[in-house]
């Protein structure tokens, strides 16, 4: 399968950089939502008030070049990548992205702990709790 067109998603988590204010995050979700239409992304970001976790999905290069520019962005810090790998069909295909805040504020602690499978469990389960 074609690197540019095969389905790819990857899982991470990453903190709010020091001294960012809270509506850095309005912020982020609506550019984030505008590119991931034009790069044919889609996803879900949730946050707690101090952690991001995010699941993307789409073709492998853009999903690998977006994550790499998530790394480079100075309003994330400790971008952790829990999972990532094929996908054999969309979760999210009905948002460029979605955006929930998590009532739990130990839900992204205990998921950032996690990798490969038991983190897409454990992220299902946070997601399967929220109203999107």
């Amino acid at each position: 399968m074609d690197i540019r067109t095969a389905l790819y998603e990857v899982l991470y988590v990453s903190t709010l950089a020091p001294g960012q204010p809270l509506s850095v995050v309005a912020d982020i979700a609506a550019r984030a939502r505008q590119a991931n239409a034009v790069l044919d992304i889609t996803g879900l970001l949730i946050f707690d008030g101090q952690r991001f976790c995010q699941q993307l999905e789409g073709p492998q290069k853009a999903v690998l070049k977006l994550i790499d520019r998530i790394r480079d962005d100075p309003r994330h810090v400790s971008v952790e990548v829990l999972h990532h790998g094929p996908l054999a069909g969309r979760r999210f295909q009905s948002f460029s992205l979605a955006f929930s805040t998590v009532e739990d504020a130990e839900a992204l602690a205990r998921l950032e702990r996690l990798d490969g499978a038991s983190a897409l469990a454990a992220f299902e389960t946070v997601r399967a709790e929220l109203v999107l």
